[in-house]
């Protein structure tokens, strides 16, 4: 790869970083309140894959625990075509407590995941700033403890997805599958 081009990548993903500088972290974090099963009930993004399977989506379970080293791992299950699938990924933790780090294996890309305001029995936001060599995008997530969350957090995932700039068109609902998402379908 030449200087320019390095030069290039090295900008976009300081950009992408800047871009996430302002997006906060929940207070006082307390991680190991955050493990558990989670519902995926909101999901925002202005990424190409986001807006090319956006009517295909569905809600997600997902699990997340501890590592024995303090990172997380986190399990998502969610349906694809007649089936269930599953992926794993590990957020490895950073100095501030709430902010995790990620690489996707498949991609390359770089993910700088953010949990921003959670109460830990009901709901979490959590906003992810994703660098790869095409560019950046920004992905909010809303988790809920249950399939169904009050029309006020609803509300807030949306105004929330909004300040990090995504349009309407860019934020979903995740509507409910008909199968059951405790694992491998």
């Amino acid at each position: 790869m030449d200087a320019t081009l390095l030069g290039l990548l090295g900008l976009a993903l300081l950009g992408a970083l800047h871009a996430q500088d302002d997006v906060p972290v929940q207070p006082d974090f307390q991680q190991d309140k955050l493990t558990g099963k989670w519902f995926s009930v909101g999901l925002a993004s202005n990424s190409d894959w986001f807006k090319e399977k956006k009517h295909l989506m569905k809600m997600c379970t997902t699990v997340i625990s501890a590592s024995a080293d303090g990172n997380l791992e986190v399990t998502s299950t969610y349906p694809k075509g007649d089936q269930c699938v599953t992926r794993n990924s590990l957020y490895t933790k950073t100095e501030q407590p709430g902010r995790f780090s990620y690489t996707s294996p498949r991609w390359g890309s770089k993910h700088d995941i953010r949990v921003v305001e959670t109460n830990y029995d009901e709901y979490a936001l959590v906003a992810t700033q994703i660098a790869k060599s095409t560019g950046s995008s920004t992905m909010v997530l809303l988790y809920s403890r249950t399939k169904e969350l009050s029309p006020e957090r609803l509300e807030r995932f949306t105004q929330f997805s909004r300040e990090r700039g995504l349009t309407d068109d860019e934020i979903l609902i995740l509507p409910e599958t008909g199968k059951k998402l405790e694992g491998p379908g």
